[in-house]
């Protein structure tokens, strides 16, 4: 991994990238400033030489300057001087208005031809006069004079001595100066300046934000992990920076746990398994000794000491039957136990698993006539043989079946089993169905684990003992039940042609 691949490195990039894109637009800003501040002063500069050129022009001439402004051929009074020369007075040696733009200042002429001069000290509304001290004696004529420092007022007047044959005159010209129009230029770096920040701003949130995500989805992670759910995965390992490697060898980690918790929780279960099964045999070696005994016993007293009468043989024979009958259950949930306990290999062939079906119907065909409950078998067209072990398989559909018919002791009903191909044409399904009060849905997810069972005289390892050949003939069984509608067992088993290894 080279320096800039990692999350030191595409950080200092980005980083140096805001800096110099920082410091390129603030200087390109700087420099348009500068520009535009040029452009200005020329402007102005420009203005106030065609107002001093009018005003030259205007002492020399017999005209008013605004009729030298309106000649067709005059080239020195353009439209920038008419956008920013306000007026151009002209001031002779007694300090009287001769000239100006502003039609209120020239001289007016009475009926007897005697001429009036505006004085110039008449003029209470002019601009400050700038750089007023050039003047020196003759600045104390200039009412404006005491105005330049004023900040006030959007133009500014320049006074400009001119000598003649005539003696002194002066040009003053007024300019225009917006001033809303300089703080604008003056303020509008700063919005410039202040876009760049939170653009760089919004940049910097961005990039916390992606490059601190990571930390927080570890931070949430391990949390969970502590938590002790294992199966939790951390997203961005296929990053190439150091957080993609964090997140991968920490997606290792938890994948890691889960294998190890995965072999602790075999491991247990199978010290449980070994445990249950030698003190399941030792236990069942003690109880099927005394119930042998009890068994041959009854043997015994039917052949050899049955009562004469026939009321009291039948009594007798009915009670001696229930014992037997009470000793074969008895001894049955000890075969289960041990059934469960011990481990099981079977002996895998290639089997027809409608003959294995119906072989354990036969179990409970006798019990059905009697609870009045119709067995229906139904097999679908080219049913695969199925690799199993018929003894093992018989275990797993005698309990489907008697729990069945257990399910409809009281009410009757039906008993359907359907073999089919599953969808995939690699499995065999076998539905066993039956009509009974249905299992609550609470209960569902417990009917296969050992010992569990709704029962009173139940061990509760029936169905864990399907459940455990089921999985040895690496298949699967499912249930559903709707209560007060009935049950149905799914078993899919491999066919013939499946590799089950």
């Amino acid at each position: 991994m080279t320096f800039f691949n990692t999350f030191r490195g595409r950080l200092l990039l980005i980083l140096v990238f805001m800096l110099i894109a920082t410091l390129g637009l603030q200087y390109y800003l700087n420099l348009r400033t500068q520009r535009d501040n040029e452009v200005l002063r020329n402007a102005q500069a420009q203005a106030l030489v065609s107002g001093i050129t009018l005003g030259s022009n205007g002492i020399t001439s017999t005209e008013y300057m605004q009729d030298l402004v309106n000649q067709g051929d005059q080239t020195f009074f353009d439209e920038n001087a008419r956008e920013r020369v306000k007026d151009v007075i002209i001031i002779d040696e007694n300090w009287q208005i001769t000239d100006s733009l502003n039609p209120d200042y020239l001289p007016t002429t009475d009926d007897d031809g005697n001429v009036t001069y505006k004085q110039l000290s008449e003029l209470t509304d002019l601009p400050p006069l700038m750089e007023a001290a050039r003047l020196g004696e003759d600045v104390s004529h200039f009412p404006n004079a005491n105005e330049a420092a004023s900040n006030d007022r959007d133009d500014e007047a320049y006074a400009i001595p001119v000598e003649t044959s005539k003696g002194r005159r002066y040009v003053m010209v007024l300019l225009k100066n917006d001033k809303s129009a300089a703080a604008w230029r003056a303020a509008k770096p700063l919005f410039f300046t202040l876009g760049i920040l939170l653009l760089s701003t919004l940049v910097t949130f961005l990039l916390v934000w992606r490059f601190t995500r990571p930390i927080a989805n570890l931070s949430d992670a391990a949390r969970r992990v502590a938590d002790g759910d294992l199966c939790v995965r951390v997203p961005g390992e296929d990053r190439t920076d150091e957080m993609g490697q964090l997140a991968a060898r920490f997606n290792e980690m938890t994948g890691e746990l889960e294998k190890k918790a995965d072999l602790e929780a075999q491991l247990q279960q199978a010290e449980k398994s070994a445990v249950i099964g030698r003190l399941g045999s030792a236990i069942a070696h003690e109880i099927r000794n005394p119930l042998n005994y009890i068994n041959l016993t009854l043997d015994h007293l039917r052949s050899k000491f049955a009562p004469d009468e026939n009321g009291k043989r039948e009594t007798f024979d009915k009670l001696t039957s229930q014992l037997k009958a009470e000793v074969a259950r008895i001894n049955q949930q000890i075969s289960d136990f041990l059934n469960y306990s011990r481990p099981a290999k079977a002996n895998l062939q290639p089997t027809d698993i409608r003959k294995v079906v119906e072989d354990s119907l036969r179990i409970v065909e006798a019990q059905a006539a009697e609870q009045d409950i119709k067995i229906g078998l139904v097999e679908h067209e080219n049913v695969p043989q199925i690799m199993g072990d018929p003894e093992f398989l018989r275990s797993v559909f005698n309990n489907l079946f008697i729990n069945g018919m257990q399910a409809m002791l009281v009410t009757g009903g039906h008993l359907n089993v359907k073999i089919s191909p599953d969808d995939d044409g690699k499995y065999v399904k076998v539905e066993v169905a039956d009509t009974g009060g249905g299992i609550p849905e609470e209960n569902l997810e417990k009917i296969f684990e050992p010992y569990f069972s709704t029962k009173e005289t139940g061990t509760g390892l029936g169905l864990a003992i399907v459940q455990k050949i089921v999985d040895i003939h690496h298949g699967t069984i499912g249930v559903t039940s709707n209560l007060g509608e009935g049950t149905k067992f799914t078993v899919r088993l491999p066919d013939v042609g499946t590799d089950s290894r």
